[in-house]
């Protein structure tokens, strides 16, 4: 099974009118023709007849699925990145004692004067 996807969001000069789909083949009218096996062999994946066409049949649901999405009618719609509203849950900035410098190097496993001592990790040219 082969499948071609032409880009059609709206606006898009190349679009096709929105609508359902017109012809067994087709989406939109347009032909669809996306070669699983090429897929399959860029993708580097052996796959057999059968899944080829299974996964052909599961491509070609997909593709029916996303016509059937842009039939839907958007127009006042805003457009959205997440289905609930999300806000930062952020706690407000306190200043708040830090911790004494002496105690927590003095925990350290090497340290040289104020600093953690730590091996090296770039190599040197």
């Amino acid at each position: 099974m082969r499948w071609i996807v032409r880009p059609s969001w709206p606006g898009c000069p190349a679009a096709p009118p929105r609508g359902p789909q017109l012809a067994p083949g087709t989406i939109l009218g347009v032909p669809v023709d996306i070669d699983i096996a090429k897929v399959a062999r860029l993708a580097r994946l052996a796959l057999t007849p059968e899944e080829m066409e299974r996964y052909g049949a599961q491509l070609g649901a997909i593709l029916e699925h996303a016509v059937s999405l842009q039939a839907l009618d958007i127009e006042g719609v805003p457009p959205t990145a997440h289905p609930l509203p999300m806000l930062n849950a952020l706690r407000p900035d306190e200043v708040e004692e830090t911790l004494d410098r002496e105690e927590v190097l003095s925990q350290a496993p090497d340290r040289e004067g104020p600093y953690f001592r730590v091996p090296p990790f770039l190599e040197e040219a």
